[in-house]
């Protein structure tokens, strides 16, 4: 059975590109508009702003309205635009590799309940080539073109200056990370990730449409094996996307659970998603399968992942404040300072909400407050991605306007439009799969 994209779905996803492009558009001419004078004329103006606890190691020297501390405010500033379309482009790309990754998951665990949205996992992931290819243009423009590293200062580590033993910058933590961090090699490596991902995803989809048509045991073989490496591959990337992407954002700090912390932050997202698709799918007649025992499964992992994200959490935040270490607190301090309304308040979506609501297994079955739940859990590690990016970029500069708005309204649009339209060109029921009739008939027996 294959889905109709519907005119007022594709219409719809095209309106929320369009407004938000016109939005954010707005928003960065605002913001460009910010002068040297303005920035002055900002700080001066404002106390609370001037003496905010610097959010990024660099800018720890500064002297109050000396050169450096007007200049550091304005790239912040104008870094402001680039980080807000960076937190909508990381959540969706995280949502569409977490899929791929989940979808593998179930082929190498020989998993029998998910393959009745299987597909949906694989029009899920079917975002990735253009949010690959959306993440490589801003990481090559973030990193080259400017005079300092890119177009922008989100990766401050880029500045030549940091390294150079005879500039008054010189930053010697920086100048010991150099044979990683340093400006080729990291758009190398973005380069094998985007890859490594669009290359695991093809090779996921050929074979599980080949498996379709032939329906031999050897082709489901070579499903589970790739599906093996495509595991293995995002268990390094996966890391390593998390270290560069993020955390080099605050190179002066790390933490060892750090990539768990992203991944399972985009995994729970992912799951929220395929939650939304596979109920409208359901009621719009496309996936008749798909039942209340499928939609439990994947709402347990929905609050399970939630736990596991806040156990997460409170393990980095708890531990290095408890530890009482300078370097290490500051990363925290400063959310806490700036970003209380919305650096705790996101653990309303992300742990309160589903603790209280999603431990009923009856809950679980609910056609209306489950894809609810989806979209609150969704909406809270956007706030966790924000909560990530902005401190170090834009500091105390950050706000929620017309360049966060549009950005993640851009975003949605061009993700919806995309795996609806993907997800047409699939075969939905999943038949020349071994399991797929186990998985007709699956029955949570709670």
């Amino acid at each position: 059975m294959r889905y109709t994209f519907s005119s007022s779905l594709k219409l719809t996803s095209i309106v929320l590109i369009v407004v938000g492009l016109i939005a954010f558009g707005i928003g960065y001419y605002q913001n460009s508009r910010i002068d040297e004078h303005t920035v002055k004329e900002i700080l001066h103006k404002n106390e609370e702003l001037s003496s905010a606890q610097p959010m990024n190691s660099v800018y720890k020297g500064d002297v109050m309205f000396s050169k450096d501390h007007i200049q550091h405010a304005e790239h912040q500033i104008h870094n402001r635009p680039w980080s807000a379309f960076f937190v909508s482009l990381m959540l969706f790309f995280g949502i569409s590799a977490t899929a791929l990754f989940f979808a593998a998951v179930q082929h190498a665990g020989n998993a029998a309940w998910s393959i009745v949205v299987i597909r949906v996992m694989e029009g899920i992931a079917s975002f990735l080539p253009v949010g690959g290819l959306l993440m490589i243009t801003f990481i090559f423009l973030s990193t080259y073109g400017g005079e300092h590293g890119g177009l922008n200062h989100l990766y401050h580590w880029m500045d030549p200056a940091l390294t150079d033993p005879n500039s008054s910058h010189f930053d010697l933590l920086i100048k010991s990370k150099e044979p990683f961090l340093n400006r080729p090699f990291f758009v190398i490596r973005t380069l094998i990730y985007v890859a490594g991902c669009l290359f695991f995803l093809w090779k996921i989809k050929s074979l599980t449409r080949k498996l379709d048509e032939t329906k031999k045991v050897a082709d489901y073989k070579k499903v589970y094996n790739w599906s093996v490496g495509t595991i293995v591959f995002f268990a390094l990337a996966s890391a390593c996307w998390a270290w560069d992407w993020l955390m080099s954002i605050d190179p002066h700090w790390y933490s060892t659970l750090y990539m768990w912390y992203v991944l399972i932050s985009c995994l729970v997202s992912s799951v929220g998603v395929m939650l939304i698709i596979s109920i409208y799918l359901k009621k719009k007649g496309f996936l008749p399968a798909f039942n209340d025992n499928h939609m439990h499964d994947l709402a347990k992992f929905l609050f399970g992942f939630s736990l596991l994200w806040s156990y997460l959490w409170f393990a980095q935040f708890m531990l290095y404040w408890y530890a009482n270490v300078p370097e290490e607190t500051v990363y925290f301090f400063g959310r806490y300072k700036l970003y209380g309304s919305t650096y705790f308040t996101m653990l309303i979506p992300n742990l309160v909400l589903p603790f209280l609501i999603l431990v009923s297994s009856k809950v679980k079955r609910n056609y209306i407050i489950v894809p609810i739940m989806a979209c609150v859990v969704l909406f809270g590690h956007y706030m966790d991605l924000f909560n990530i990016i902005m401190p170090g970029t834009v500091g105390a500069f950050w706000g929620i306007g017309l360049l966060e708005i549009g950005a993640f309204i851009f975003m949605l649009g061009l993700f919806i439009f995309t795996v609806m339209y993907s997800i047409s060109k699939l075969d939905l029921e999943a038949k020349g799969n071994p399991y797929y009739h186990e998985s007709e008939l699956f029955e949570y027996p709670f």
